[in-house]
């Protein structure tokens, strides 16, 4: 890649490292980036994946305080979040390239989607939660089971490509454990980080050679300081804006994918 491009894959992972943080699909930012500059589908999902990680760290650490008395849920997600990841990773490293190939373009314009939407399902998910006593939610061993059961197929669609698994986890939770939408947030950002370390590690382990490490790096190093920026300051950014950046980088990126 050129200074040019190299400088451009920086500034995406800010951005998805800033827009994780606050709403999530960070990834159809850096992934169109990628593709765009000719790094291979694939490549460029492990490549992303490991570089994300570092964001998601720090994303999670600003909103450690609306974590906070969610440990009941969470004990039960964390686990379904790392096994839904492993099959994932399983699925994107064991099946052909071609399948991913082919089945991206699609999953791409259902996360765009999930984007555009999202204000729709922010609606509808204010609407399901009550302000009194919006913590005491029960968990039932039915409930636990659909939690457990969703999370884990969040995971798996996580581990195997990732965009906008953070919308897919905040829509989940508002139906099934309706909660404040900040503490939601902060419960996505931990499940996604499971997701994106399971995926990191394994790739490394082994998918090594599939990696584009320039890439990874700079993508962990803007997305490092994104997540500090966007739980710090995020709140206060247009949610318009981003969905208009996040929509035209993955038009592009599907305009890339149809003509590569």
């Amino acid at each position: 890649m050129t200074t040019w491009e190299l400088f451009t894959v920086l500034v995406a992972g800010v951005g998805a490292g800033a827009i994780n943080a606050v709403v999530g699909s960070g990834t159809l930012i850096t992934f169109p980036t990628l593709v765009a500059f000719g790094v291979p589908p694939v490549s460029a999902t492990i490549s992303n994946a490991i570089g994300l990680v570092a964001g998601g760290v720090s994303g999670t650490w600003g909103y450690r305080r609306e974590l906070a008395g969610q440990w009941p849920q969470l004990r039960w997600q964390i686990p379904s979040s790392f096994a839904g990841a492993i099959l994932g990773c399983w699925l994107l490293l064991h099946l052909p390239d071609t399948v991913f190939e082919a089945i991206v373009p699609v999953l791409l314009i259902a996360a765009l989607l999930l984007v555009v939407l999202q204000p729709r399902i922010q609606v509808w998910l204010g609407r399901r939660i009550a302000v009194p006593g919006h913590h005491s939610i029960s968990l039932t061993v039915p409930r636990i089971v659909v939690l457990m059961t969703v999370t884990f197929a969040i995971g798996v669609y996580g581990g195997y490509f990732t965009a906008a698994q953070g919308i897919l986890l905040i829509a989940a939770l508002g139906i099934i454990v309706p909660d404040d939408m900040q503490r939601m947030n902060a419960a996505k950002n931990l499940l996604s980080l499971v997701v994106n370390v399971v995926a990191a590690v394994t790739y490394t382990m082994v998918a090594f050679d599939r990696v584009n490490w320039t890439a990874a790096g700079l993508i962990a190093a803007g997305s490092l300081v994104g997540g500090v920026v966007g739980a710090r300051y995020g709140r206060r950014l247009s949610p318009a804006a981003l969905r208009g950046v996040i929509v035209v980088v993955g038009l592009i990126g599907l305009w890339r994918l149809f003509t590569a």
